[in-house]
């Protein structure tokens, strides 16, 4: 192998665990802030949570794909082998759940800072967008541990 290979496979490594660490992160500091129902709280994590998430959660995210098929691509494999197309479906899925997340998260943020500034409890609309925000978060979360699974076992699927 290439020095090249390795430094896009020690990349692709990082990447992974930053975007998996920071989306568990991220969501574990938001849901415990939730916990507390102070309006203040929630909406200062809220801040940390969502520049965290696009910050790093988000570029990692480009990361890994682009990586990854180049890694895929490089190594021989093809890019069609069942394994990798069980990848491309859980990481869409994850995708797919993490970019609402996100806009749930901003909104959560937000309904927190309306009602910390006037003194008000969490209404609603806060409530349905954290139902929403948990129940999305658990498909992303089991999708990239499944990912993991299939990067590190490559197994034959069909």
């Amino acid at each position: 192998m290439t020095d090249l290979y390795l430094l896009v496979k020690m990349l692709h490594i990082v990447s992974s665990t930053v975007l998996f660490g920071f989306g568990a992160g991220t969501a574990w500091y938001l849901w415990n802030a939730h916990l507390t129902r102070d309006p203040a709280t929630i909406a200062a994590v809220g801040r940390m949570v969502v520049r965290a998430d696009w910050i790093f959660t988000g570029t990692s995210g480009v990361v890994q794909p682009v990586s990854g098929l180049w890694l895929a691509h490089h190594a021989g494999y093809s890019l069609t082998e069942p394994w990798l197309l069980a990848t491309y479906a859980l990481y869409a899925l994850a995708f797919a759940c993490w970019a609402p997340v996100v806009g749930l998260q901003i909104r959560a943020q937000r309904l927190a800072e309306a009602a910390a500034r006037a003194g008000r409890p969490l209404g609603p609309d806060y409530e349905r967008t954290m139902r929403l925000w948990f129940l999305l978060g658990w498909p992303a979360f089991l999708g990239l541990v499944g990912v993991f699974w299939l990067m590190v076992a490559k197994p034959a699927l069909w």
